[in-house]
């Protein structure tokens, strides 16, 4: 099973409104401004767009309405945050019912670890039972996925790439250095794009996209034509934004950057709450110097 996934993949901020409940309305300039912006691809319901609180049918309504936006100009990838084969199988299909051209999955991540025949049957069979190419999310740093049982990923063939987050920039070399030639090896570690694009990376799909994509597609562009001057650069600019984004609470601090530039990415979900004013203002600082602040 095969898709191009490549460069700068964006998420998506899901936008949730004063009574907790999802405003699909919202959607539409975020998507047009991430795609004005370059992006290869879209992911909505990941981590950034709060896809552990949302039912499956808010997911799919999410993915209806981003598929929707997105009118076949770039792929669209759904996220699936579950515990059990049963729930990611259910939310799978609800996504590719919304039309979504690939899954994005988390392993199993509650306090019991699958073992690795475990784990390579988890994906086997809700590749099996979905039938999308899947991205396999490994995100959960207590609950990382090692190399050994990615390379076993090999043999289910609606696995296709692999995001390594985790904060595990030797997890990615190990990746690129064994199976780059097998998957997409896709860059989640947001201050570590540039090493990770230098080492060969097939793309980022990532938060920090999210906040500055034009800069994100920027620096991939850079460093595909060999100027690591301008890496370097672009590189340093980003890192100050993600510096002041970064935190616990993560999609509310996105979303206040996103007001920050003049765009409207909601309310958290509860019980998460708004950035506070001393987050917004150190956020809005890092946006200054990288010439990303447009509101007050």
């Amino acid at each position: 099973m095969t898709l191009d996934l490549h460069g700068i993949i964006s998420t998506v901020v899901t936008p949730f409104d004063a009574d907790d409940q999802v405003d699909l309305d919202l959607l539409g300039p975020e998507i047009q401004y991430l795609l004005d912006s370059g992006v290869t691809a879209i992911c909505a319901c990941g981590s950034t767009g709060e896809g552990h609180a949302l039912s499956a049918e808010e997911s799919a309504a999410i993915c209806a309405r981003v598929v929707k936006e997105v009118d076949g100009r770039v792929p669209v990838i759904g996220g699936v945050i579950q515990n059990s084969t049963a729930e990611a199988i259910r939310y799978g299909r609800a996504l590719k019912a919304a039309g979504v051209d690939a899954l994005q999955v988390t392993p199993v991540h509650y306090v019991f670890a699958p073992d690795a025949d475990q784990t390579v049957d988890y994906f086997r069979r809700i590749g099996s039972a979905v039938g999308l190419p899947i991205v396999v999310y490994n995100v959960v740093p207590w609950a990382l996925v090692p190399v050994d049982v990615i390379e076993r990923l090999g043999d289910v063939p609606e696995v296709i790439a692999v995001k390594q987050s985790g904060g595990d920039m030797h997890l990615l070399a190990d990746l690129l250095h064994r199976v780059g030639d097998r998957f997409a090896v896709l860059a989640a570690l947001d201050d570590l794009h540039y090493p990770a694009f230098a080492m060969g990376a097939h793309g980022a799909l990532a938060a920090i996209p999210t906040v500055t994509p034009r800069l994100s597609v920027e620096l991939w562009e850079a460093v595909q034509r060999g100027d690591h001057r301008e890496a370097l650069r672009l590189h340093n600019v980003i890192l100050g934004v993600w510096r002041a984004i970064d935190g616990p609470n993560l999609p509310a601090r996105i979303k206040a950057a996103l007001s920050l530039q003049g765009r409207d990415g909601g309310l958290p979900r509860h019980p998460f709450t708004p950035a506070t004013d001393e987050e917004r203002a150190v956020i809005a600082d890092a946006l200054g110097k990288a010439g990303l602040l447009t509101a007050p």
